[in-house]
């Protein structure tokens, strides 16, 4: 009888997978339309809001992505809340050696739940122009970052503009992390738009209009959430707005962890997916086809196990290298479906508690995703 029960979970993650790849090759399709058009001239003007805490190795190279954008009016706005932050040297450099930018340093004091939305406070109450994009600390851009992430606003149907990302590290541990967010998490964020889920925004990047932020009541009403990224994409379509998927691949810098802090990254993560989506995240093991894989394996189900096994390391490869090239994936590919055992122990922790570490603090979640309590 088991044989038989493991049989209807295996026909539900291959189905998944090859939803995945399908959302993938949509993706390089649309990408590469888009690509092979002229850039568009669609060009207003724009304000870069970029909070900035603590000193990465990468933060040198992201900060000057922005400083030489091939764009004809933008300002960038680097927020920072302690006077003493690392980072601050690091910004001043690069701000000196691109002295004919509009860009500048500012000092932020509002003090919130999420530190990160504080500081974004600060940012758009000095911004000067219409149009917002808001990105992480150790995001970098291309070139034509600005051109093409602002293009989908000229529909004032569309709301949100947000980018898919390229990760890299340099600690084992933070490589098979980013191996998993190329093959699992990016090919996820792929099939929501496929299948009519229209309200995402990533911290890679979100774009989108000053009336619209004000219209949701300001950063200050998805300050107490750790999910700011989801929350403010959410609002906004919520005004009728549709969220986009820019072509552009942005690329971030895994903060050279450890495997504690992998853990606990990938188990904030899942709490926060927990508290914001609980129906979506109930059926995350659906995508973990390497576990339906090595069950149907131990009971005999070898063909089942199969396919499992091979359409898992094809969709990976595909969404990890052809989509973000990223080479690691495209050789880690066979051995792909092992990252869902890993992804479904961090999916069964995910709810036993509402805890988390996040920026060095232990948080409590309520159960809408509000930071209720710090230590």
């Amino acid at each position: 009888m088991l044989p038989l029960l493991l049989l209807l979970p295996a026909a539900v993650a291959l189905a998944y997978q090859a939803v995945a790849l399908l959302a993938s090759l949509v993706f390089l399709e649309r990408s590469r339309i888009r690509r092979s058009k002229p850039l568009p001239a669609f060009t207003p003007a724009v304000s870069i809001l970029k909070p900035v805490r603590g000193l990465d190795e990468a933060l040198d190279a992201a900060i000057r992505s922005h400083l030489t954008e091939d764009y004809p009016n933008y300002e960038f706005l680097i927020g920072v809340q302690d006077a003493g932050d690392p980072a601050i040297p690091v910004i001043r450099a690069a701000l000196a050696a691109h002295p004919n930018a509009q860009a500048r340093l500012v000092m932020c004091t509002t003090k919130a739940p999420n530190a990160k939305v504080g500081t974004l406070i600060d940012l758009a109450r000095e911004a000067r122009h219409e149009v917002l994009i808001v990105n992480d600390a150790d995001i970098k851009v291309p070139a034509d970052y600005i051109r093409r992430v602002t293009a989908p606003l000229s529909n004032p149907k569309n709301g949100v503009v947000t980018c898919l990302y390229r990760s890299s590290a340099s600690t084992h541990a933070g490589e098979f992390e980013s191996i998993c967010i190329a093959t699992d998490f990016i090919p996820s964020t792929l099939v929501a738009p496929l299948v009519g889920i229209d309200e995402f925004g990533l911290g890679s990047t979100l774009c989108f209009r000053r009336e619209d932020l004000e219209a949701i009541g300001g950063f200050a009403a998805i300050q107490d959430y750790i999910a700011d990224d989801y929350q403010l994409a959410k609002r906004i379509h919520a005004l009728g707005r549709s969220c986009v998927m820019s072509e552009v691949i942005v690329d971030t810098h895994m903060a050279d962890p450890g495997w504690r802090e992998v853990w606990r990254h990938q188990l904030r993560w899942a709490r926060t997916i927990r508290v914001s989506r609980p129906g979506g995240y109930a059926g995350l093991p659906v995508t973990h086809a390497g576990v339906w894989a090595v069950a149907n394996l131990a009971v005999g189900n070898f063909g089942a196990a199969t396919a499992l096994w091979l359409a898992r390391s094809t969709m990976g490869a595909v969404s990890g290298f052809l989509v973000l090239r990223h080479w690691p994936s495209l050789l880690a590919a066979p051995l792909l479906p092992l990252c869902d055992i890993w992804a479904f122990a961090v999916w069964l922790a995910g709810y036993f508690s509402r805890t988390a570490w996040w920026r060095g603090r232990r948080i409590t979640l309520s159960g809408d995703g509000r930071i209720q309590e710090t230590k």
